[in-house]
């Protein structure tokens, strides 16, 4: 996908309120998408994110700047999930950046599927560092060496603990905004129990709060799976995610991981505890982890040829209320008016701000608001006035209602309602619609050309998988398993696996991926 840079943003600050004087009304035509969705989705994506004000590129490749529009999406989420996993009895924590070279080396599994991305500090100043310094991919090498050290007792188990910060993974594919960056931002829990059991329940709980994250919030569908041993994470005992899909690319993407790590960190770090019989036990431990990638797929599922479309849950403005003078009235009336309307909605509870720049065209506005995304849209000119009503334009399907002053409050959480209803269903259509079972070799090869989703009885053997990405490598990237969904259709006695023709165990959802 493209990472060049997109066309300009909508172009300063928010105004003063207008007077009564009659001023020139600057018309701007430097507005709208130059790429559309469906002909070149690199490019118009580029665009979106930066011409929605999200992003802005920054000079190191793969590194960018998140703007308001996206940060405070971020912090939505962040309020959502943090509130939950406290919830749990998580406790916030927060681990250096930087891990010693030997620390890092400790776990050979782990450290090999990280190796290709680590970044390395290797001076101070001009002077060369006795040893190089790793930025962490990710903390279990940061943080495991200090659980050894405050786990003895199976009082003080479960160990539960969460941070928020960054990560750096120098990845050498290509860069995309919140998809593929070398610098992202996450949450990772890591946790510790006396019993597998507890670890296995608690990898499904965060599985689930995920899947709200995507669902319920981004209005996004996913698939909650189990990867394939070859997919899962380094060093663990077996990773869940929910898994998320493209139909313009015709690409899955991993949107979070849940995973059950078993003993082998604890094992390598000597991680033990003395058991309420006397004796000493290694814990079972897990780690999940989502990030902002998650911005970076609503946009991707959501987004139109206009531009950004925003979940209401998450838009960091709801509604924009614009003033729509004519020639020779006074705007005075109106602009108190749509204050009086944005003061009104925001002691409901609802996100909303007005528009009174004066160097605008009420047009050029409507476009600027619907390519930042705005779920809706509140006109009012002077027939709206006259007869106690405002135009509400919703951004997801353009449907305009002219709705009485009076009910604005109610009829607006409706409609907030009904967008944010209505993007999920949308995007679970297209979807579904995208979704193709296979049963055979030739049938998965004009499915994957297709750009579908694939649904197909696989025998879980790893040379098998390797071999399917081996015959599909090409220009577009090699095909692979994405999960194996945790609701598994009938698999009829004597089915065979797609690829090898031996008995099928399982269905997978296969396919190319970000």
């Amino acid at each position: 996908m493209s990472s060049g840079k997109g066309g300009g943003g909508g172009g300063g600050g928010k105004g003063g309120a207008g007077g009564g004087k009659k001023k020139e009304v600057k018309k701007e035509t430097k507005l709208g998408m130059a790429y559309k969705k469906d002909d070149n989705f690199g490019e118009w994506y580029s665009e979106v994110v930066v011409n929605s004000e999200m992003i802005e590129y920054y000079d190191i490749s793969g590194c960018y700047i998140l703007r308001p529009w996206a940060m405070e999406i971020w912090e939505f989420l962040k309020e959502f999930f943090d509130a939950e996993i406290k919830k749990l009895k998580l406790k916030p924590y927060y681990f250096p950046l930087f891990v010693t070279e030997n620390v890092l080396q400790k776990e050979k599994d782990h450290i090999e599927g990280f190796a290709p991305e680590v970044a390395w500090v290797t001076k101070s100043g001009k002077s060369d560092l006795e040893a190089p310094i790793a930025i962490r991919p990710t903390s279990e090498t940061v943080m495991y060496p200090y659980f050894s050290k405050w786990i003895r007792s199976h009082r003080d188990l479960p160990l539960r603990c969460n941070q928020w910060c960054n990560v750096v993974r120098w990845e050498f594919s290509n860069p995309t905004p919140f998809i593929r960056s070398r610098e992202f931002l996450w949450q990772e829990g890591h946790t510790a129990f006396a019993t597998k059991e507890e670890a296995d329940e608690e990898v499904l709980q965060i599985l689930e709060l995920y899947r709200k994250i995507y669902e319920e919030f981004l209005a996004v569908p996913v698939s909650k799976g189990r990867k394939s041993e070859m997919e899962k994470f380094a060093g663990g005992l077996y990773t869940t995610s929910v898994e998320a899909f493209i139909p313009n690319t015709g690409r899955g993407v991993q949107g979070a991981t849940s995973h059950c790590l078993g003993q082998n960190f604890a094992k390598m770090f000597d991680i033990t505890f003395e058991n309420d019989k006397g004796s000493r036990s290694m814990v079972w431990q897990n780690s999940w982890a989502y990030t902002t990638r998650s911005i970076g797929v609503m946009v991707m599922t959501h987004g139109d040829d206009k531009g950004l479309v925003l979940p209401p849950r998450v838009a960091p403005l709801q509604v924009i209320v614009i003033p729509v003078p004519y020639k020779d009235v006074d705007t005075t009336a109106i602009v108190n008016e749509c204050k009086k309307t944005v003061e009104t909605l925001e002691k409901a509870g609802i996100r909303a701000d007005l528009d009174t720049r004066e160097n605008y065209s009420p047009g050029w506005k409507y476009s600027h608001w619907e390519m930042k995304g705005v779920p809706l849209r509140i006109e009012i000119g002077p027939k709206d006035m006259a007869n106690n009503q405002a135009r509400v334009v919703r951004r997801d399907n353009g449907a305009k209602a002219d709705i009485p002053t009076a009910d604005l409050v109610e009829k607006v959480n409706g409609l907030l309602d009904e967008v944010q209803k209505n993007l999920f269903e949308t995007a679970k259509q297209k979807r579904d619609a995208c979704l193709k079972v296979v049963n055979t070799w030739d049938e998965f090869i004009v499915a994957l050309n297709d750009k579908k989703l694939i649904l197909a009885p696989w025998c879980d053997e790893e040379e098998v998988e390797k071999d399917v990405k081996a015959r599909t490598k090409g220009d577009l990237g090699a095909a692979k398993t994405l999960c194996t969904p945790f609701e598994q259709p009938d698999l009829p006695e004597g089915t065979t696996c797609f690829a090898s023709g031996k008995p099928a165990k399982k269905w997978s959802f296969w396919g190319r991926s970000y």
